[in-house]
């Protein structure tokens, strides 16, 4: 059986190309410039945002898994750009070529009325899915801990590292529940086969709930242990997310400022029972993360 992966050389598209190897898929990875993949996934050239180089790639699998995707808009990539209107062209080729079994990576908070823009176009992605006559199922993971993510590796190291003090959102009250890269990458792998996962829509969540106040102490305690965690006032805080942007690389930016805020968690049994998945605590996993 052959599969071609979207966003195959990006964070989550390495991890999810190897399990589906070690599964014994044949597995083709799209990207835009048709490298930097896994040993052992053949190239594809192409880009979902134009439609370019769709069609070829589509030749012969019997799955997609679309996972292309950006936290941060940057130039011509929008999160209409890549998310809306790519997922739009990745549903169209795959039409097209035949091919009916369509796993989607969307996010956890995904929602059409969201103040923010990330989670306003994921949830319009599902909806163009949802509406398509493919066998669907859609994934809704929660932040994703592994090395080279762009929460734990990122925007919280950058929180803990850069300033003199580790700033902490409001009363870091916010609620998250994160899960491990290994997990997603077999929750994607499982859902190909498994009939249970037709047509449904999972949230991907890890076994534990953490306030982003312990999220920051975490990685606090492992990088800089004697720096203090202060609480900043919400309306302070967005003063400094305004003054971030002047920054080449900015430690957080609005949009990532309004998800932080809401929090991200949900209700991850139903996908452990529909999957058989076996959630992995992320303080194992953690010091591996933040020392790569």
């Amino acid at each position: 059986m052959r599969v071609l992966v979207t966003g195959a050389s990006g964070f989550v598209g390495g991890h999810v190309c190897r399990r589906l190897l070690a599964e014994g898929w044949q597995v083709t990875g799209l990207s835009r410039t048709g490298g930097d993949l896994p040993a052992g996934v053949a190239a594809a050239r192409g880009d979902v945002a134009t439609g370019e180089g769709l069609a070829s790639a589509m030749a012969g699998v019997d799955a997609v898994v679309h996972l292309v995707g950006i936290i941060r808009e940057q130039g011509a990539a929008t999160f209409q750009r890549v998310h809306v209107d790519g997922t739009r062209n990745v549903l169209a080729a795959a039409r097209e070529a035949g091919v009916r079994r369509y796993v989607h990576m969307s996010a956890l908070g995904a929602e059409l009325g969201s103040s923010s823009g990330y989670h306003r176009s994921k949830a319009q992605a599902e909806e163009l899915v949802r509406a398509s006559d493919l066998t669907w199922t859609i994934m809704r993971p929660s932040l994703i801990l592994g090395v080279g993510d762009g929460f734990f590796s990122g925007t919280l190291r950058q929180l803990v590292v850069l300033p003199p003090v580790v700033p902490v959102v409001g009363d870091g009250s916010f609620p998250f529940r994160p899960i491990w890269i290994g997990d997603v990458a077999t929750a994607f792998a499982r859902a190909l086969t498994l009939p249970v996962a037709e047509r449904r829509t999972f949230e991907l969540l890890g076994p534990r709930e953490y306030t982003l106040r312990e999220l920051q102490a975490q990685v606090r305690d492992l990088l800089r242990p004697n720096k203090p965690l202060v609480s900043v006032p919400l309306p302070l805080m967005r003063l400094g997310v305004v003054a971030f942007r002047l920054l080449p690389n900015p430690p957080i930016t609005r949009d990532e400022f309004l998800m932080l805020k809401k929090g991200n968690t949900g209700d991850p049994w139903p996908a452990v029972e529909a999957l058989g998945l076996e959630l992995e605590a992320i303080e194992k996993r953690l010091p591996e993360v933040l020392t790569a």
